[in-house]
């Protein structure tokens, strides 16, 4: 029972580990390899590399972002024209962000940005073209009074899904998987349980994950916040 308990946190904390390096934690890596005896699976001066591209996107510095990513692998962006593409078109709109921020702000950096680097690559995909035209529609509405799918571009959430898909790729670009095996498990447990409630199946209102098997299913409790640079406590099981 003692070795079978331990296996279970052993493959626990391994998955814990590969979180954090897939999702780009290095400081809660740190700590967490020295506290579960667990190596991460990648030095940790890869994952900083792509904290600082994260954090260039989500707070809005796409210029940043895209020098950063060609510094690490120019290739990337070069393969891979649609994660290019949505990086300029989120560019975009930060300068209309930026021009649109007080009434008589001046729209003409967003539109020469739009002529040099969008229109030429709008034509070769109907995708981009509508894009490009929803996201200049931003110029035309109040920022106040939008429609929800132009609004929705002025929401921080079209960052952080950019980001995740840089993230991504970054990690395909190593080699390495572009989504933790946690993410995963966590997933397919909640498709599992979709499924049986759709088949009316007799399960519980509510089921918790039950990581941990001295918890009985009962919510874990100290569980530590992840920030978004990394800077948190971890527990070991």
């Amino acid at each position: 029972m003692l070795t079978m308990n331990c296996d279970l946190d052993s493959h626990i904390n391994t998955l814990v580990m590969d979180y954090l390096v897939s999702e780009g934690y290095p400081s809660a890596a740190q700590n967490f390899a020295l506290e579960a005896n667990v190596q991460p699976r990648v030095d940790i001066e890869s994952i900083e590399e792509r904290v600082v591209i994260r954090n260039a996107i989500y707070g809005g510095d796409i210029q940043k972002a895209i020098e950063r990513i060609n510094e690490l692998n120019p290739q990337i962006l070069d393969r891979d024209s649609a994660l290019h593409f949505a990086l300029l078109r989120l560019q975009l709109v930060e300068l209309i962000r930026y021009c649109t921020a007080t009434p008589d702000g001046d729209i003409t950096p967003a539109l020469s940005f739009a002529t040099t680097h969008l229109a030429p690559r709008a034509p070769t995909s109907p995708e981009f073209l509508q894009d490009l035209e929803q996201t200049m529609a931003l110029l035309i509405f109040p920022p106040d009074n939008l429609a929800p799918p132009l609004a929705a571009l002025l929401d921080t959430k079209l960052r952080k899904d950019v980001a995740k898909r840089v993230n991504e790729a970054i990690l395909q670009s190593n080699g390495e998987r572009t989504r933790s095996k946690l993410l995963e498990l966590v997933r397919t447990r909640a498709w599992a349980e979709q499924k049986a409630r759709e088949a009316r199946k007799d399960i519980p209102d509510r089921i918790d994950i039950g990581l941990d098997p001295e918890n009985n299913g009962r919510d874990l409790e100290g569980d530590s916040v992840m920030h978004g640079n990394g800077e948190a406590g971890s527990t070991a099981t």
